[in-house]
């Protein structure tokens, strides 16, 4: 089983190897490579966030009471190395993290799921990446698309639209968020096929286009009942959000880090450990403030390599160009209203 810091040694090595050397060629790809996330899996890095049990870094099933069954020290520790991971692999290339971090949330749903026989069904395959998943989030945020599920004979039925699932035509499992009647989400795993009743279309982005990221529209589309994998009331859910926001605040400072290898100076190195710092401690209402100074780092470097680089940065396939659209993205991918207020103050 890899030690802490061996996954970070190894998430490194993978950036500048593999990712990096391919991030020009990813970046005006229609789609990621497989053999990307391939070496991701071969590497054990789809199952980093399931339990130590597992071969991951994430936290052991926790009993109802919430207790933890280990130390919590370590789970803060898994915490960090997971974080530095993200970090790493967005430095290589951003498109590539993109698809493989959706995949982190379902394993770790999965491994805490209350649900009778989700964990020993779903859990090695996904933490081995031999299944390989995404997240439809957006459905159940505020705003006119909504997804809608209902119960009936045998499962459920689910309608609506959900922007922003990334992955498509890479992943074959997607983790969906859904409300009921009650204002109750029901979480689910579904076959990420195009049907009938599963309607997909496209997403144009400003960077990271090859990550397959499209909105997807249910029309009373049937899911059994065996793929729940738990419920939560909207209210609860919408309080817990916390960690996930923290953590694509790494992927901000991937790019921050990779810009600054790119201009070969250590100028940045304390800010950008400020910035871990900030991310990792932060208390949930700490942490929009932490994400916004990471993204508005992230694009102040890029904007110094641009400068840098001079009217070569313009052209296609240059580094500078291509970080710099990705520490854009960034300034809003995941955002929400604390954080953008964040952001407005800071520029």
């Amino acid at each position: 089983m890899p030690g802490l810091d061996d996954w970070r040694a190894r998430a490194l090595r993978i950036a500048d190897d593999l990712l990096f050397p391919a991030c020009a060629a990813v970046d005006g790809a229609d789609l990621v490579p497989r053999a990307q996330l391939d070496a991701l899996a071969g590497d054990g890095f789809y199952g980093i966030a399931a339990p130590v049990a597992e071969g991951g870094v994430g936290p052991e099933n926790r009993p109802p009471d919430g207790a933890a069954d280990g130390d919590p020290d370590e789970d803060v520790d898994g915490i960090a190395v997971l974080s530095d991971v993200v970090a790493a692999l967005a430095g290589g290339c951003l498109a590539t993290t993109f698809v493989w971090l959706q995949h982190l949330g379902p394993v770790m749903a999965v491994a805490a799921s209350p649900v009778p026989g989700i964990t020993r069904t779903w859990l090695g395959p996904l933490a081995r990446g031999e299944r390989r998943a995404g997240v439809a989030l957006a459905g159940i945020r505020p705003g006119p698309a909504q997804v809608r599920v209902e119960q009936v004979d045998g499962g459920y039925l689910v309608r609506g639209e959900t922007a922003w699932v990334t992955g498509w035509g890479l992943i074959d499992t997607l983790h969906l968020a859904a409300r009921d009647g009650s204002e109750v989400v029901h979480f689910l795993l579904l076959d990420a096929i195009a049907s009938p009743t599963l309607r997909v279309g496209r997403t144009t982005l400003m960077a990271a286009q090859a990550s397959g990221t499209v909105t997807v529209r249910f029309d009373d589309h049937f899911v059994p009942a065996d793929r729940l994998t738990r419920t939560q009331p909207l209210a609860e859910w919408a309080g817990s959000d916390a960690f996930g926001s923290s953590l694509n605040g790494f992927l901000a400072l991937g790019v921050a880090r990779r810009a600054a290898r790119l201009l070969d100076t250590d100028r940045w190195d304390d800010d950008i450990a400020r910035c871990r710092t900030a991310l990792l401690t932060a208390a949930p209402t700490g942490i929009p403030a932490a994400r916004a100074r990471a993204s508005r780092l992230a694009v102040r470097i890029a904007t110094a390599l641009m400068v840098r680089t001079g009217s070569r940065a313009v052209l296609a396939g240059d580094h500078a160009q291509r970080l710099y659209r990705e520490a854009g993205f960034l300034l809003v991918f995941g955002s929400r209203p604390a954080i953008r207020d964040e952001l407005l103050g800071l520029l």
